[in-house]
């Protein structure tokens, strides 16, 4: 018995994968291999079909045609491979489905990040100015899923100054303008002001994708300048050898 098993553990390991396979990895349905040997390990799906999730299906995307899949997972692909494998393996970021128009209980969303499942779902239809930069953002939310002892929210609200308030959730507040500020006072987009969380998410992506801009941001910003070193700081006791 313990033969066979192992036997059929090899079998799955080398055969292509199948869509009742990559359910049973992932649980998403209706989805097809893309691209699954790349240098840092992930491993890329797409939609063939429109599937919903959650226990309400309230979380719903759209397949779409291969010419845009291409075209996306290029730029996709491009972003993600500035993330070695040890580094993923350390925020469990394994598996990435492609699908477009993608919400949440009818809001629209760049990404949903599934921890527990290793997965990050991408909208590759969203809006093209930010684009980029917001894979960076989801891909933020994995790190702070797997290390919030690292990145606490209580510390990173005593940056600012002791007048501002976060609202409750990012879905509770009307702050949703993701253009980087000309008057940055200590954040970088209205959607920083949202939660904490997706204020470190905003700066940890502008470190990926516009190092520079930032970095020029904070020589006249104070509280930005404290929230880049905290991200840092504490990304590298992650991986001391990440790269910004």
């Amino acid at each position: 018995m313990r033969l066979f098993t192992t036997i059929l553990l090899i079998f799955i390991l080398i055969s292509p994968l199948k869509a009742n396979t990559i359910y049973y990895l992932i649980k998403i349905p209706n989805l097809k291999v893309y691209q699954i040997k790349t240098p840092n390990k992930l491993k890329y799906f797409y939609a063939v079909n429109p599937f919903t999730l959650g226990a309400e299906k309230n979380i719903k995307c759209s397949n779409s045609n291969k010419e845009i899949l291409d075209i996306k997972y290029k730029i996709i692909s491009k972003n993600l491979s500035k993330y070695t494998e040890f580094f993923l393996k350390k925020i469990n970021l394994k598996y990435i489905v492609l699908c477009e128009n993608l919400s949440i209980s009818g809001i629209n969303t760049a990404g949903i990040p599934e921890h527990e499942m290793k997965t990050l779902i991408i909208d590759i239809k969203f809006d093209e100015n930010y684009f980029e930069r917001v894979i960076h953002h989801e891909v933020f939310h994995l790190i702070h899923e797997s290390y919030k002892i690292l990145f606490k929210d209580i510390e990173w609200k005593n940056i600012n100054d002791s007048k501002f308030n976060y609202a409750k959730c990012s879905t509770c507040s009307d702050r949703l303008n993701l253009s980087l500020l000309d008057e940055t006072d200590g954040f970088l987009t209205e959607y920083s002001m949202s939660t904490a969380s997706e204020d470190m998410a905003e700066v940890f992506s502008f470190l990926i994708a516009d190092k520079k801009k930032i970095e020029n941001k904070s020589l006249k910003d104070p509280i930005l300048s404290k929230k880049i070193s905290y991200i840092k700081k504490n990304i590298f006791k992650i991986d001391k050898n990440f790269k910004f």
